[in-house]
């Protein structure tokens, strides 16, 4: 079982940036594809970015340019920086990791876009 811990939600303006982190248990880390969803009131969990044990990205279209998924392997953290952040940003954002049969989900952390 692997445990994963979200933090750097909170609240910010439109236009403005956040850094979401995720920390991660477990030598598997290394060896799976990390990502990150996020699900806004009344509507379903939607891909955000997944990256690869490789090093390789993918993002949802409407998020490419704005949002960049890292992942740091010494540190067992996959990480999510936000850009020119929206009001239909406003989410919870959840970290994910898949390895074969194992897929695991943090608890979210919540991204609120208002002035």
């Amino acid at each position: 079982q692997v445990h994963l811990v979200e933090s750097g939600g909170g609240l910010v303006q439109p236009g403005g940036s956040l850094r979401l982190s995720c920390a991660a248990s477990g030598s598997i880390f290394r060896i799976s594809t990390l990502g990150w969803y996020r699900q806004a009131p009344g509507k379903q969990r939607e891909l955000v970015a997944t990256i690869t044990s490789g090093g390789s990205t993918n993002y949802a279209d409407s998020l490419k340019g704005r949002f960049t998924i890292s992942r740091d392997n010494a540190k067992n953290t996959v990480n999510l920086q936000m850009n020119s952040l929206k009001p239909e940003d406003t989410a919870v954002y959840y970290c994910n990791l898949r390895r074969g049969p194992l897929d695991s989900w943090g608890q979210g952390t919540q991204v609120t876009v208002s002035s």
